[in-house]
């Protein structure tokens, strides 16, 4: 194992430092907790609250600050963040209009953030949430009861970013976010599995010349491995899988993430964008809103995800659009 790190066992505590120092004008730790939290002047609006295990970086320090998160909750390589530390965010980040939780759909987070919420109502901060499970590729993988959430995630960031920015309220952020969930998929292919520091080795094993389609941002079990294809076959794979979940029709509006997963160039994703663009066209579709880049990344995989949205309502678009100060969007 090749890793610029020191002590395994210290990784966490090591990045959060790094990234506070860093980007000490936008964010600050809270002392004594894993949390990433905004340094704005207070807005007086709805908190947004994210988090999950780290490796995923830039995800979700990365989206904190103004326009997206007002803070992120980091738990251990690949693990679920505790719910004092959960609390701690809750806390730190509501300014009397209550606080909104984005929670992937992994059984720890689901759980511990939802033991959150509890301690936080007990202290009369109102708190709702959504859980994300954008992932198409498979049902009840490990960790998961029910679809996996991976990098449309992010997009909920931004979106509901904006529509707290515009100053909707509690109930309005939680009616949007109902509505969004279902029109955001994703799925992803692996080339090359990642490596958790503390373990040392791939989590899986592929080839040279294997992928494993829709495997997930921990190193879950896909759908299919077969051998390595062109970009547009593996475009074409993923849009159909994407085309049967939407059903959509010519003339649609959609939203387009191309994500890397950590390892992947930026050369190669913006081929893959290439071969979306193009498939997506014969489709019919209108692609209002794109983006390329490491958003939701599982440590060093090699590998990458496709997320649509379908922009039901055109705030949507506007919600993405809107200017944001953070450090990785």
């Amino acid at each position: 194992m090749k890793k610029i790190i020191n002590d395994p066992a210290d990784i966490l505590d090591e990045m959060l430092e790094g990234l506070a120092f860093a980007y000490e004008d936008l964010v600050e730790r809270l002392p004594e907790t894993t949390v990433i939290h905004r340094k704005v002047d207070h807005n007086d609006k709805v908190a947004l609250v994210s988090g999950g295990g780290s490796g995923h970086e830039p995800a979700h320090a990365g989206f904190v600050g103004k326009g997206m998160l007002s803070a992120a909750v980091c738990g251990e390589v690949f693990t679920s963040p505790t719910p004092d530390q959960i609390f701690e965010a809750i806390k730190a980040s509501d300014e009397g209009h209550g606080v909104f939780l984005i929670i992937k759909n992994y059984s720890g987070d689901v759980m511990n953030f939802d033991m959150a919420k509890d301690l936080a109502e007990m202290e009369d901060i109102p708190v709702e949430f959504v859980i994300v499970d954008d992932d198409v590729a498979v049902e009840d993988s490990t960790y998961t009861a029910g679809k996996r959430g991976i990098a449309g995630t992010v997009l909920v960031h931004k979106i509901l970013g904006g529509a707290a920015e515009q100053g909707l309220t509690l109930a309005e952020v939680k009616e949007l976010a109902d509505k969004l969930i279902p029109n955001i998929k994703s799925i992803g292919v692996a080339l090359k599995a990642a490596t958790v520091p503390e373990v040392g080795k791939p989590g899986f094993e592929l080839a040279d010349d294997e992928i494993e389609f829709g495997v997930g941002i921990h190193g879950e079990p896909g759908y299919r491995r077969e051998k390595i294809k062109p970009s547009k076959e593996l475009a074409k794979e993923l849009i159909e899988r994407l085309k049967e979940e939407f059903q959509w029709k010519n003339g649609d509006q959609y939203a387009v993430l191309v994500n890397g997963m950590g390892g992947t160039p930026l050369m190669e994703q913006f081929v893959f964008m290439n071969d979306v663009r193009n498939l997506l066209a014969e489709e019919g579709l209108h692609i209002d809103f794109r983006k390329v880049g490491d958003y939701m990344t599982s440590i060093d995989m090699q590998g990458l995800s496709l997320t649509l949205v379908k922009l039901e309502d055109s705030r949507w678009l506007d919600y993405l659009n809107a200017p944001v100060t953070t450090i990785s969007w």
